[in-house]
């Protein structure tokens, strides 16, 4: 029997019980589109991740406090020195002879506070800096223009704030520059408006003041520790010069001894590790932070695929239902065919076709719900097709389909005509 009949048979079976194979067709839909819309998610989510960190640059390292450590044994017992980073540490670490690679320095202070303009108020993260924070962290000003040195070393009350303080207090982002608003109930001069960023989670990136150090020490955090220092190493490539560089200097700042702590490089992450229960200190670098990232949203990625697949193997179960159900019901014409000589491998043929069909069908209209679900935004994210899922559900789907569907056919097959011609 010729392919273009046993398709014409298959068809024809397929039609003479719409709804029924409608329902199986959903299955394979909804198994095919599933696992097209979750890997989108998944690879949506990683390249958001992977965006946000490269957004601070791939030659950047952050340096965080390790609380209190480095403790030592006298008589008395064991005393604790306290490991926070000062402004000293910072510029130690802008040494050019002790770190040539080692491009700037921006030590950080921050704090969460209200800042308001006119009727109008929000929350935002204020932080205090140097200029080199900018470039350093790739913030760009959208209107108007950075604070300078001399704003830091005068200690001056002007601010560069993110889009989304600009659009609450002043609902315009180029109307608040020259405005003079309240943080903490102190007037900063709105100097400029950064360009926007996206947001991690529910973290909105935008929602920031960025103020001269000087000034947010005066008037909001005091005269304390740093919460953490930005480091912008000379380019890419010397970025782990810059943090053995950071690593050595910090542990002569610190007091740490290679008796007492060892520098180890875990997951990104850079750290002297004292003989107590707390680091002193933790270097955390982008570059190797943004592998480590990429390795764990694949391995995400994939896991959300598989979850997928299950409602594929579902659907699968559907067509050898629906199947063995159509094959009980046309016993007698099976049997009538095979009685005027049909071969077997017409009927098996005919039956394997139906099958593959309904997984084709069901395929390609899970194509389509999975490129109509990545249209929306799903738990923050957005989805991001990935080509060779679909190419991959559209295969597994009609492998299912002549998999499922083989036991139903070679059981139609290999029915005795007699016996399918007595069949009631």
């Amino acid at each position: 029997m010729k392919v273009a009949e046993v398709l014409r048979f298959a068809t024809h079976g397929l039609s003479a019980n719409k709804s029924r194979s409608a329902l199986t067709t959903l299955g394979i839909l909804i198994g095919v589109g599933a696992v097209i819309l979750l890997v989108a998610v998944g690879n949506g989510s990683s390249k958001q991740i992977q965006a946000n960190i490269e957004s601070l640059g791939s030659n950047t390292l952050t340096v965080f406090s390790g609380g209190f450590g480095l403790g030592s044994s006298s008589a008395s017992g064991t005393q604790s020195q306290s490991t926070a980073l000062t402004l000293q540490d910072s510029e130690g670490l802008a040494n050019k002879t002790s770190a040539p690679d080692v491009y700037s320095v921006s030590p950080e202070t921050s704090t969460s506070a209200t800042t308001t303009y006119g009727g109008s108020s929000t929350t935002v993260t204020v932080t205090g800096t140097y200029p080199s924070y900018f470039r350093a962290s790739n913030s760009p000003v959208q209107n108007g223009a950075y604070f300078t040195a001399t704003d830091v070393n005068k200690a001056h009350n002007v601010v560069d704030i993110g889009t989304t303080v600009a659009q609450d207090l002043f609902g315009n982002n180029g109307s608040a520059v020259g405005k003079s608003l309240s943080i903490g109930g102190t007037p900063f001069e709105v100097l400029g408006v950064l360009k926007s960023k996206g947001t991690t989670g529910i973290t909105d990136a935008n929602a920031i003041a960025i103020a001269p150090y000087t000034s947010v020490e005066d008037v909001l955090t005091g005269y304390g520790s740093l919460s953490e220092i930005l480091v912008q190493a000379t380019s890419a490539q010397t970025t782990s010069a810059a943090d053995s560089e950071i690593t050595a200097i910090l542990d002569k700042e610190l007091g740490v001894t290679s008796s007492t702590s060892t520098a180890s490089g875990i997951s990104g992450l850079s750290s002297g590790s004292s003989s107590s229960s707390s680091q002193p200190f933790e270097v955390l670098n982008q570059s190797q932070l943004l592998s480590t990232s990429t390795s764990t949203s694949h391995t995400f990625t994939v896991l959300l695929g598989a979850v997928a697949a299950i409602s594929l193997l579902v659907g699968g179960i559907g067509i050898t239902n629906i199947m063995l159900v159509t094959v009980t019901e046309r016993t007698r014409e099976i049997g009538i065919r095979k009685a005027i000589g049909a071969p077997k491998g017409a009927i098996l043929g005919q039956f394997l076709a139906e099958s593959v069909l309904l997984s084709i069908f069901g395929g390609v209209l899970g194509i389509v719900a999975g490129f109509v679900g990545s249209k929306f935004t799903i738990v923050g994210v957005k989805p991001v097709i990935v080509p060779s899922s679909i190419v991959l559900a559209v295969g597994v789907s009609v492998l299912i389909g002549l998999f499922f569907g083989s036991y139903p056919a070679n059981r139609a097959a290999s029915m005795r005509p007699i016996e399918a011609l007595r069949y009631e």
